[in-house]
């Protein structure tokens, strides 16, 4: 990842942020984009080995596009994806993102078999794993610690917040220090670590948010991806949100948060994602996330109006 000098470049500051583009350009030398790989994993959290009924929020349906339609081969979904990306804007290498469910949560067999499958094709400069922290066996991190001997490998652990209180009204099914253990033995082995997180949980204050992000500058990770809370069709947060029980940030909301957060971590930090939707017929709300666009000039525009940038507000 990135070093502190590369956060002075000119490259990577005429942002506010470190953004996954600047990261790409300065790693590779060209335009990278991931593509969404399903392995057909499932969740621990779902089939019994943690918990049942999965996270509050989560209806893996509305997030994942491959679990609506039949599941390709892996090398069938890269081809799919390059002609996607390539209909869309000029780019010659991509990275594969293991994304559906929990990406390590099967025999080190599969994993290898899956992983290697994706880094044969010729365009494909690197691997992004999607996990738990609960499912990072050593196993499974010596294995991506080999492969990132000769490809870039980064692992994203979904963590959404620090406070124990809020993982467990989510039924997360880990405590905060099992993210801290994962974080730990994956830097051990020198791999990229990010981090997914939630912002505007049940909850949780303009300060819970805050300390999120100076533990997570704390932790030194290479990445963070910050989602926006919102509902979807078919969860307990649907039926909270129907009977009053929580609400759903509005947008100067999150903006402000957002800008917050990252305003807190270290300017060699790569911000992967700003906001994150659904598509229209799963969602219940907020409508403005459908919008990402507007979301990041909204955030840049905030960024001006404070004069900030990222890690301002970063305590070293």
């Amino acid at each position: 990842m990135p070093t502190s000098e590369d956060a002075d470049n000119p490259q990577a500051t005429r942002s506010p942020y470190y953004s996954l583009a600047s990261f790409f350009g300065a790693k590779f030398g060209c335009r990278v984009h991931k593509i969404s790989l399903d392995a057909g994993f499932t969740c621990p959290n779902r089939d019994g080995t943690v918990g049942l009924g999965g996270c509050v929020f989560c209806n893996p349906e509305s997030f994942s596009p491959s679990r609506r339609f039949h599941q390709a081969p892996i090398d069938h979904q890269i081809e799919e994806g390059i002609r996607r990306l390539k209909h869309r804007q000029a780019v010659d290498r991509f990275v594969a993102y293991f994304q559906p469910a929990t990406n390590t949560h099967a025999p080190i067999r599969r994993l290898r078999v899956v992983y290697q499958q994706a880094l044969s094709h010729p365009v494909v400069v690197g691997l992004v794993v999607g996990t738990r922290p609960d499912c990072a066996a050593d196993d499974v991190l010596d294995l991506l610690a080999e492969l990132s001997r000769t490809t870039w490998v980064s692992i994203e652990y979904g963590l959404q917040s620090i406070h124990d209180r809020t993982l467990k009204l989510l039924n997360r099914g880990h405590n905060y220090q099992a993210f801290e253990d994962a974080v730990r033995r994956s830097q051990e082995r020198s791999l990229a670590v990010g981090a997914h997180v939630i912002l505007g949980l049940p909850g949780e204050s303009t300060e819970d948010i805050r300390a999120t992000a100076h533990e997570l500058a704390r932790l030194q990770l290479d990445s963070v991806k910050l989602h926006n809370l919102y509902a979807v069709r078919g969860t307990p947060l649907a039926d909270w949100l129907a009977a009053g029980k929580v609400s759903l940030p509005q947008f100067d909301q999150y903006v402000g948060w957002a800008v917050d957060f990252i305003e807190r971590l270290p300017a060699d930090c790569v911000i992967d994602r700003l906001s994150g939707s659904v598509p229209r017929r799963y969602l219940l709300g907020p409508d403005w996330c459908l919008d990402g666009s507007a979301v990041r000039r909204a955030i840049e525009a905030e960024f001006t109006r404070r004069g900030t940038r990222q890690g301002t507000h970063h305590q070293r």
